[in-house]
C-alpha cells in the first residue's frame, strides 16, 4: 500500500478546505452583523447634562438632537426637527420661542405650534432624570400636540429672529 496521495484527492481535499474557511468566514461575519448591541446615539438613550443646567431657558444638546427644558418644573425633551417638514428648528433668544427658518412655523417655550404651516406642535422625547446627568430616549418619540393647544401663556418677549435677516 502506498501512502502516498494522487493529485485528484490532495486538489478534491484543498477545495474542501478553502471552501470551509470561506463557510466559517461568512459565519463569523453574518454572526456579527446580526449581533444585536444596545444602542447609542440618536435611538438609544443619550446621557446629557446635569439636571441644575437645565432651566425655563432652552438648552440645546447636540448629541440628542434636542432642546431641554423645565416646564412647571417637569423636565421635558424636544426633538429639534420640524414636524412640517423636517427642518431644523432654532431656539430665538430675543422672541423666547422657537422658529423655522424653512417656512415660518413658530413653537412656544413647550413646543406647541403658535403660527405657520406645521400639522402639530415639536415631538417630544422621553427624558430621565438620572442620578448625574439628564438621561434623553431618543428612541421614544411623542407626537406633538395639534394646533390651538398651548399649555402655557407665553406670549412673545420680542421681535422674532427671522425678521433680523
Amino acid at each position: 500500500m502506498s501512502s502516498e496521495m494522487d493529485r485528484r484527492t490532495f486538489l478534491k481535499r484543498a477545495w474542501q478546505v478553502g471552501l470551509g474557511f470561506f463557510a466559517a468566514a461568512a459565519a463569523w461575519t453574518s454572526l456579527d452583523i446580526l449581533r444585536s448591541f444596545p444602542a447609542s446615539g440618536l435611538g438609544g438613550v443619550i446621557k446629557t447634562v446635569p439636571e441644575t443646567e437645565v432651566t425655563e431657558i432652552p438648552v440645546y444638546v447636540r448629541e440628542a438632537q434636542t432642546y431641554l427644558t423645565k416646564i412647571d418644573g417637569e423636565l421635558v425633551g424636544l426633538w429639534q426637527r420640524c414636524p412640517h417638514l423636517g427642518c431644523r428648528v432654532s431656539w430665538c433668544e430675543s422672541s423666547r420661542e422657537f422658529e423655522c427658518a424653512c417656512h415660518g412655523s413658530t413653537f412656544n417655550r413647550a413646543g406647541e405650534v403658535r403660527s405657520g404651516p406645521s400639522p402639530r406642535g415639536m415631538d417630544r422625547f422621553t427624558v430621565i432624570a438620572g442620578e448625574e446627568l439628564v438621561e434623553v430616549d431618543t428612541g421614544i418619540i411623542t407626537e406633538g400636540v395639534p394646533p390651538g393647544e398651548e399649555s402655557i401663556d407665553e406670549p412673545p418677549a420680542g421681535p422674532s429672529c427671522a425678521e433680523h435677516l
